[in-house]
């Protein structure tokens, strides 16, 4: 996938609506490079002066290991995928006064769907602003990161959806059916993503970068969409929710 570094400089203007990151704070690079969520953790320490700590991969497999070192290096913004964090969040809850110290102000999730209940006993123990728990939606071809969602205490109950929230400042999502027509709130659609952030395509693969990357019926002549393959809908709280892949 062929995404230029400007994509990734106005990932980070774009997220501001959500996060505040400065020069004090300390990212944890938890995932392979060959993860696009390692662009967020690697460039998001580097863009804003931070600190970036890069564990070995044992520690990474021992949530009680990698508790420790979020302790003892004080990290400040942590990304996770769901089943990462769960299992984060068992060993915080069997190591109480371990997991008191930590010096969070961000745990933001992603790559895949999330179960908002299991996150019940994070929130009892921690609060939702220490730190603010953060679902994000993203693929590669839209540069990492497309929506997101703050979460609570009122998400963390059973038959939640995954809300993956609204999307970014200089992004469009649409719901479309088949015939690429929007659909209305609360009917299920394919999720398709415009703006700034798409990929110029796939690197020698024409026919697919045509097959993804269609005409913008809803933007300026000669814009983009990319079709996620993804299927969402509108809340009524205006927030898509995650239902599941096109291809299931």
């Amino acid at each position: 996938v062929e995404v230029p570094y400007g994509n990734v400089a106005r990932l980070f203007t774009s997220a501001r609506e959500w996060f505040s990151f400065s020069e004090t704070d300390v990212w944890c690079l938890f995932h392979s490079y060959a993860f696009d969520f390692s662009v967020w953790e690697t460039w998001g320490a580097l863009l804003h002066g931070g600190r970036l700590i890069v564990p070995d991969q044992e520690v990474t497999r021992s949530p009680e290991d990698f508790l420790r070192l979020l302790v003892r290096e004080a990290v400040t913004v942590l990304c996770q995928t769901p089943s990462a964090l769960y299992q984060l969040i068992a060993a915080d809850q069997d190591l109480p006064s371990l997991g008191s110290e930590l010096a969070l102000r961000y745990i933001i999730l992603g790559g895949e769907a999330l179960d908002p209940a299991r996150l019940s006993g994070w929130f009892v123990r921690h609060g939702e602003d220490a730190p603010v728990v953060a679902n994000m939606y993203g693929i590669t071809e839209t540069t990492v990161h497309v929506t997101c969602q703050r979460l609570g205490h009122t998400d963390a109950v059973p038959d939640t959806p995954s809300v993956i929230g609204r999307g970014l400042a200089d992004l469009s999502a649409y719901v479309l059916d088949p015939g690429l027509r929007l659909v209305p709130p609360s009917v299920v659609g394919e999720l398709y993503v415009a703006g700034a952030g798409l990929a110029r395509g796939y690197a020698g693969r024409a026919g697919l970068t045509a097959e993804r990357f269609v005409a913008d019926p809803f933007g300026p002549a000669g814009s983009r969409m990319y079709r996620t393959g993804d299927l969402v809908r509108w809340n009524g709280e205006g927030r898509l929710e995650f239902t599941g892949r096109a291809d299931d």
